[in-house]
């Protein structure tokens, strides 16, 4: 059949905003801006509320925030009416393979799906709801388009062998504009690349991994051709409960023109950029839409149930992973979101089933965007935090700084990507003890966007305490009230209300110890930057000498520790009562079974055995006043606490599991017997700390198995540390009620940690959740 070659009436529209979204793709977004300004059709529309979506989402400003709202409502508007109009169309003649006007169906999908997500940026529970509300708005639109575009499921992935993503040119459809001049590449990202692993012989990204579908979700099962990638655990049918809204996923045809199984494609019509956009649109808004509900904090996706929608986020990440093939915007921005979603369940879910391949997985979407754009700042911090990953903070700090280099051509760039980059920077910084760069990173944060100054500032002053600089940390304090009160959308920021308890907290501390109340800083005792960072899992991505040195610090104060570690008693100075460590020890080995018991925990042997059962001992009573007379740093039940969770934390990442599952169980133990009356969302993160802790020793021991045991019982040893984190998790969320501080965050993060738990589990063979 003769093919029809009459371009589509609006395929000029869509290539001149295309070419704006090259602008925004390559750091130049007041080019992108002033292309799109102007023009009333629903792209130009869109590429506007774009741009002012990813300065929101980025800078998290709160005048940027409306700006977006007010921008991605006109887009709405617009693609609405030009739908309802049947703008492009024409009686009688047929431009397109797909019905008339889906594209304006697209956009407006989009601009609902953004408009929800910009909801969401304040972090609250309502602004999680009034996400979801928005999104659900959007389910029918994207069922409809989903089954509409997708018939038969979604189709296979091809392997792009023919063009493997390492040396693929720009593309003609979506490339940086020719006028648009680069500054010099980033020279550090191959160098930094290449330390990580060489390229794999696969030539089918693990991204693009397919499938068999049927498959239940989380289950592994092994494919001819991509079963070893990462994302093939992910694929898979929906289950049981997403049956009933999910369109179903079946074995496609496939065709010689058009999209892989669509009914459609023996028209002989060529696929244009109008085609490119209804493929890729509808599978990233469908994917994008499946994903974000599932990784909405649990108590909010309850309280949303009744709306009837269950979300699938194998088939979210498979959709994102089609269009994230395609050449056209949502296939960059499909990409970006497989970026953010994969950087933060490796920052964030403690431990993966698989963490190499999901590495190579993030990489390679890195890889297949940055060659089309290298300057983008967007991309460079996704390097950037692969290194990080991958445990080489030294050469992501690094390419940071090269990414924040001035341009070579003047132009100021894209200012909330590069606001990113110094957030990121700081972090980093912080994680290596370089306080001093740390502080004037996080400072310098208040000159590049107006949220939460107060927040910079905190985690400034605590940078400057930890290098003993208390009259700048003092300075820095006495700014924060006068910011504090800064509001996203009238709402307190989660951050804000907990340093807000904070700072009354060292006030009460520092008048209850008689000192000058103008001087607080000298009651701090915990570096509060460090304090903070626990929920950011700072220090789970640091080297062993870094968390050696953090353990010499909190170990110092005094009162004197009543458990130890060989870490702890390699140190030249030792702060432990060691007749309190053979009382405790002797204590906790009369309460083991009992604690057993209650509470799965792994095996236990050597320096510290039986520590692990720590969490059901009572200590020695603390008072303000140490033996001697000195008065003791951490006065109070709340910084002990706070204390045996870093020092918990710490020890986990030396890999000194017995020590770590000691400390966390003294956190729980101080909270559990009432002595935490501020700090209350230390109990939680102790037991999803602990949890992480049982499921990466006998990771650990399993590497290090010299006497060769077999399948059979390091099954068993799984199935144990599995069992064990899994309930683990569950006394987490029961001490994470919304009243707990930044307890949205725990939330989040337990359910990705249950997420790699059932992927291990599928790995296994092991049945149970």
């Amino acid at each position: 059949m003769a093919s029809h070659t009459a371009p589509h009436p609006n395929a000029e529209l869509l290539e001149s905003a295309t070419k704006g979204f090259g602008y925004l793709f390559a750091n130049d977004i007041d080019a992108a801006k002033t292309l799109f300004t102007g023009q009333d059709d629903p792209f130009h529309l869109m590429g506007l509320g774009v741009c002012a979506f990813l300065e929101a989402v980025l800078g998290m400003e709160t005048n940027v925030v409306t700006e977006a709202s007010r921008c991605l409502a006109l887009s709405e508007t617009a693609s609405r009416k030009y739908a309802k109009n049947g703008v492009g169309a024409a009686k009688g003649k047929v431009y397109s393979r797909f019905p008339a006007g889906m594209e304006w169906e697209i956009l407006n999908a989009d601009a609902v799906v953004l408009l929800g997500l910009t909801n969401a940026i304040s972090e609250s529970y309502m602004g999680y709801l009034q996400c979801m509300y928005a999104l659900n708005n959007a389910h029918s639109k994207f069922t409809k388009l989903y089954k509409t575009v997708f018939p038969a499921g979604l189709p296979e992935i091809e392997s792009p062998s023919s063009s493997p993503t390492t040396s693929a040119p720009p593309t003609a459809s979506l490339a940086p504009p020719q006028d648009l001049h680069h500054k010099s590449s980033v020279s550090s990202l191959a160098s930094a690349a290449s330390r990580l692993s060489s390229k794999s012989s696969d030539p089918t990204p693990g991204y693009l991994a397919a499938t068999t579908p049927g498959t239940p979700t989380g289950a592994l099962t092994p494919t001819s051709s991509v079963g070893k990638g990462f994302f093939s655990r992910w694929m898979g049918a929906s289950n049981a409960a997403a049956a009933a809204s999910e369109p179903a996923l079946h074995s496609p045809s496939r065709g010689k023109k058009g999209h892989a199984g669509h009914p459609h494609e023996t028209r002989g019509f060529e696929d244009g950029p109008v085609e490119e956009l209804i493929v890729s649109g509808t599978a990233f808004g469908y994917g994008l839409f499946n994903l974000v509900f599932s990784l909405l904090p649990k108590k909010v996706q309850g309280l949303v149930g009744f709306l009837g929608f269950q979300h699938d986020r194998a088939l979210a990440l498979r959709a994102l992973a089609l269009s994230a093939t395609k050449q056209d915007v949502h296939g960059v921005f499909s990409g970006l979101v497989l970026m953010t979603y994969y950087g933060v369940v490796l920052l964030l879910s403690g431990w993966q089933a698989d963490e190499a391949n999901l590495i190579k997985v993030y990489r390679g979407i890195v890889d297949n965007v940055e060659l089309r754009y290298p300057e983008g700042a967007l991309w460079i911090l996704n390097r950037a935090k692969i290194l990080r990953m991958a445990n080489d903070p030294e050469a992501a700090i690094k390419v940071l700084q090269d990414g924040l280099k001035p341009k070579a051509d003047g132009k100021k760039g894209f200012a909330q990507a590069d606001m990113m980059l110094w957030f990121e920077l700081a972090w980093l910084l912080l994680g290596q003890r370089r306080y001093e760069e740390a502080a004037a990173a996080f400072v310098k944060m208040t000159e590049l966007n107006s949220w939460s100054h107060g927040t910079y500032y905190f985690i400034a002053s605590g940078c400057h305490f930890a290098i003993g600089n208390m009259d700048k940390a003092q300075e820095l304090l006495d700014t924060i009230p006068g910011l504090i009160d800064k509001k996203m959308g009238g709402k307190d920021l989660p951050t804000e209300v907990f340093i807000k308890k904070k700072l009354t907290f060292y006030k009460e501390k520092q008048a209850r110890r008689g000192g000058d109340p103008a001087r607080y800083v000298e009651a701090i005792k915990i570096c509060p930057a460090e304090e903070l960072a626990i929920f950011w899992n700072t220090h789970a991505r640091i080297d062993v000498v870094t968390a050696k040195a953090h353990i010499a610090t909190f170990a110092a104060l005094t009162p004197k520790l009543t458990i130890t570690s060989p870490e702890i008693e390699a140190l030249a100075s030792q702060n432990v009562d060691h007749e309190g460590v053979k009382q405790r020890r002797n204590s906790i080995s009369s309460t083991k079974s009992k604690a057993s018991a209650a509470v799965p925990a792994a095996t236990s042997s050597g320096f510290l055995s039986g520590w692990t059962g720590s969490s059901v001992v009572a200590s020695p009573s603390s008072t303000s006043v140490e033996k001697g007379g000195e008065v003791l740093d951490l006065d109070n039940g709340d910084e002990q606490a706070v204390r045996a969770l870093l020092l918990g934390i710490c020890h986990k990442t030396v890999e000194s599991y017995e020590a770590a599952q000691a400390f966390l169980g003294e956190a729980v133990r101080l909270q559990d017997g009432g002595r935490v009356r501020v700090n209350t969302w230390v109990g939680g993160v102790a037991w999803f700390e602990r949890g992480v802790a049982e499921i990466r020793e006998v990771e650990w021991r399993q590497k290090r198995d010299s006497e060769g045991k077999g399948d059979a019982y390091w099954k068993g040893e799984w199935e144990r540390a599995l069992k064990g984190a899994g309930a683990k998790l569950e006394k987490a969320m029961a001490l994470s009620p919304n009243s707990v501080d930044l307890s949205s965050r725990l939330d989040s993060r337990v359910s990705m940690l249950r997420d790699e738990i059932v992927a291990k589990r599928a790995s296994l063979g092991i049945a149970g959740k």
